[in-house]
């Protein structure tokens, strides 16, 4: 729909200079007075204005994907360096999250919630970047920023006691309880301060009173990712290509609004972490896929939905400036307003059979009285028959016949003076079409109002050419657009016609608006309901494409026969499925087998079925129990970093140094290859000490590694499993060469396969003396090792017995078998005890 210029920036331009600097520089004012406030900006952009946005499900789409949030972070001083406080606003969505948290030194909570928001634009103090004396976490965040406008702001701007004041008297009224939860964290109040000043400084304009969302959102209740595990699992962002969709997010995202879009992307990049509430969206999505009738009724609701936080987001603000451009939005939004409150009793009518307690929740959420007292204000006003449509003229119509006759008399004067005009240019394109016998008809666009346009053939044109009086032609196949002087004057005519009738609407619009705004808050309860709503239905979308199962919460990680959501996706045939299995007692897995056998997709297979399972998504298995991971990590890939200067090791030494540094027992750790760029003993030595030290952890740890030395650490730890990918050898028909068949099966036990690496350097085409020497001197150097890693009986005899305790605390906690079937089973693990347990006389023979 027509909304004026989008790149257009709103009329306080003036008061902002736009030069792009490399060099931090002052906002400067066109006027004598200063700017409220004294900003200073690198690489600067332009903003787009909120005015200029249309909430059409067409653009929304395409837009979604816009940076639009803007962040302000302020850091304590002193003894209180590492409490951080954060507060943004989307200016697209009008909520204000406001977190404020303790971080340790490597900031890594500061970077993973900023990396989330994707911000447009960050805003901090002027005395945490004065040159000189920058501190730890401005230099972090500008490192990992580099593509986003830093604003910086004078320290007085960050103030608490301005950021409460603020909160109370802009927070709608239902979220109260807010200001109990924050009126003693002073830092996000101090955040929140000079980021209201700010917004309402760059988009010229006000929020209205008890109008906007605030919520506090501390780090508890989410599990983090970092941005590199998010970047390497392929979370939101392709590696290879950023517009592709083979991603996690492309798999799942079956959505039908931007609302419901954006949250399944930070769902997806900070999954829950209470057991309670994923429960309770898998209910809801069992009920989605039992329930064919619930699904596509609530689907064909949810599709006709606009972009309802954008929507919300213009409605509550209040420009400082009236213009033309600003009338038309508002007149829009409220028509906009009009079709979202009309979908309320459909969506009710589709959600009144339903059975899970989310759903009767949003139910009930839904029978508030405010829904139907809003729509019946604006049906007092607005015709009953104006609505939301596609194509610029017809929305024109819609807006300028939305209010009813008889409201205002000048009005009512003023439409049909635009409808004489518009007869009137019907009528004068008639007569021309009839003076020179032509097929014109009369067209219309938003950027040159109407204009005639016909279907003719040169050759049947007087002289091949139109007639003089005609102008502006341009000419397309054989689609000829053009206008004459005389349109050009009704047009203008009729851009003043419209001007007033937008004029005199809008004032009724703003006097509608100011009765509507008490009840406004039921529309934050029902875009968050259209969202969560339209995300569960994409999961049961998926669902319906794949056997995905249910996945249960224990504390266990168990997953039989599971495959990688990606692959299957891109793969022509599904995916080899595996099981994995990890409790407290076995929490760490070594998994080896030779290159291309499928170590590294089988890892990243894990850690997103367990992300999978923790946003209340089903997951690609037969069965699968997960333990609530509270961080998921990953250390994988092999690049070096030519812009921060590190080599492949330092950038492994980086990424392992990280995890170490923030990992703790309820994390899901995830390394595929370590130790690879530098020498074999140097890197057995870190993997070793790597290994010990996050056995000493109960965090689940998966560990690909090429060095089978690391694979004896079994000897001395039971708590570690070794498990490989198998291959088969296979003997071509023409000759006796051998080769390798991937089986991508993954079985117990480290790989038997010997010096894989150098039947690779076989079949490339390395001179067979080098080969076979190779080969020489690899065997030499394995006997040596070999002899060195005997494991002693009293080893094998404590570990089979840590294997027994083990699976007796197990049993007692998730057993349901009855009396009989567990005497069985009590039985079974007796006798492997025993089998596992040398025979004294062996004990001596050995010795």
């Amino acid at each position: 729909s027509y909304f004026g210029d989008k790149s257009s920036y709103i009329e306080n331009t003036s008061t902002v200079n736009l030069t792009s600097s490399s060099s931090v520089r002052g906002l400067h004012s066109a006027h004598a007075a200063r700017p409220p406030l004294s900003a200073s900006r690198s690489a600067c952009r332009s903003h787009t204005p909120l005015m200029g946005y249309s909430v059409t499900s067409s653009s929304a789409t395409s837009a979604h994907n816009v940076a639009s949030v803007i962040v302000a972070v302020v850091e304590g001083r002193g003894l209180a360096r590492g409490e951080v406080g954060m507060a943004s606003i989307d200016l697209k969505n009008p909520e204000v999250i406001l977190s404020q948290f303790s971080d340790n030194t490597t900031y890594a909570k500061v970077i993973t919630k900023l990396k989330i928001l994707t911000p447009l634009e960050i805003i901090m103090s002027n005395t945490a970047c004065d040159p000189g004396s920058t501190t730890k976490l401005f230099s972090l965040i500008t490192e990992h920023f580099k593509n986003v406008t830093f604003t910086t702001v004078q320290r007085k701007y960050f103030n608490e006691t301005k950021g409460l004041e603020y909160i109370e008297q802009l927070c709608a009224s239902e979220f109260g309880t807010i200001l109990m939860e924050v009126q003693s964290k002073y830092y996000c109040l101090a955040a929140a301060a000079a980021l209201l000043k700010y917004v309402e400084f760059i988009q010229n304009s006000v929020y209205a009173p008890k109008s906007l969302k605030v919520r506090f959102q501390g780090s508890e209740k989410t599990a983090m990712i970092d941005s590199s595990s998010a970047q390497n699992l392929e979370l939101v962002i392709n590696n290879r290509d950023s517009r592709n969709g083979h991603t996690l997010f492309g798999v799942l995202n079956y959505t039908k609004t931007p609302g419901g879009s954006r949250r399944l992307r930070s769902n997806i990049l900070e999954p829950l972490a209470d057991a309670e509430t994923i429960n309770t969206r898998l209910d809801c999505v069992q009920e989605l896929l039992q329930d064919e009738e619930l699904f596509f009724g609530l689907q064909a609701v949810i599709s006709k939905f606009l972009d309802t936080e954008q929507l919300l987001s213009v409605l509550v603000q209040i420009p400082k400036q009236d213009t033309v451009k600003t009338a038309e939005s508002k007149i829009a939004n409220l028509i906009y307003l009009k079709h979202t409150l009309e979908l309320v009793e459909p969506l009710k009518a589709a959600l009144r059979s339903c059975n899970t307690a989310l759903l009767k929740a949003y139910y009930n959420s839904l029978e508030d009285r405010r829904f139907g007292i809003i729509l019946e204000k604006i049906t007092t006003v607005i015709n009953d028959d104006t609505r939301y449509t596609k194509g610029c003229l017809s929305m024109r119509t819609q807006k300028c016949y939305a209010v009813k006759p008889n409201i205002s008399e000048f009005l009512d004067i003023a439409r049909r003076t635009y409808t004489e005009i518009v007869d009137d240019i019907a009528g004068m394109i008639t007569q021309l079409a009839e003076k020179y016998n032509l097929p014109m008809r009369t067209s219309f666009s938003s950027a040159r109002g109407f204009f005639i346009q016909m279907n003719a053939d040169a050759s049947t044109l007087p002289n091949g050419q139109l007639p003089s009086e005609f102008t502006k032609i341009t000419k397309m196949k054989n689609t000829y657009s053009f206008t004459s002087p005389d349109l050009i004057k009704m047009n203008e005519r009729c851009q003043e016609s419209l001007r007033e009738i937008y004029h005199m609407t809008y004032l009724i619009v703003c006097k509608l608006l100011n009765e509507i705004y008490e009840h406004i808050h039921c529309l934050y309860k029902l875009s968050d309901i259209v969202s969560m709503l339209d995300m569960l239905l994409a999961f049961a979308h998926a669902c319906t494409l794949s056997d995905y199962v249910r996945p249960e919460f224990t504390d266990t990680l168990a997953i039989k026969q599971g495959w990688h959501p990606i692959l299957e996706k891109i793969a022509v045939e599904k995916p080899v499925s595996n099981n994995t299995y990890l409790t407290e007692g076995n929490n760490f897995v070594i998994i080896t087998g030779p290159n291309m056998s499928g170590k590294s997709t089988y890892l990243r297979q894990i850690a997103l079925c367990q992300i999978m399972a923790q946003i209340g998504s089903y997951v690609p298995a037969e069965y699968c129990s997960f333990r609530i991971a509270e961080q998921i990590f990953t250390r994988i890939g092999m690049d070096d970093d030519i812009e921060t200067n590190a080599s492949t090791f330092m950038k492994e030494m980086k990424e392992i140094t990280y995890i170490i540094q923030n990992a703790n027992d309820r994390s899901l750790i995830i390394i595929d290859e370590l130790g690879r760029g530098t020498s074999a003993e140097e890197g057995i030595g870190i993997c070793y000490a790597v290994c010990e030290y996050l056995l000493n952890l109960k965090a689940f740890t998966l560990f690909a590694t090429h060095f089978l030395e690391l694979c004896h650490i079994d000897a001395l730890y039971p708590n570690v499993e070794n498990y490989h990918f198998e291959v088969q050898h296979v003997r071509s028909s023409a000759g006796n060469k051998e080769k390798i068949a991937y089986t991508y099966t993954l079985s117990k036990g480290y790989t038997e396969e010997k010096n894989y690496g150098l039947k690779a350097a076989e079949v490339s085409s390395l001179p067979s003396s080098i080969t076979l020497d190779a080969k020489e001197i690899t065997n030499h150097i394995a006997k040596q090792i070999l002899h060195r890693q005997r494991s002693t009986p009293e080893m094998t005899k404590q570990r089979a017995m840590y294997h027994l305790a083990v699976r007796l605390v197990q049993t007692a906690r998730n057993s349901r078998l009855d009396p009989e079937s567990l005497r069985i089973y009590l039985r079974g693990l007796k006798k492997k005890y025993e089998e596992s347990c040398p025979a004294p006389g062996q004990n001596d023979e050995q010795q």
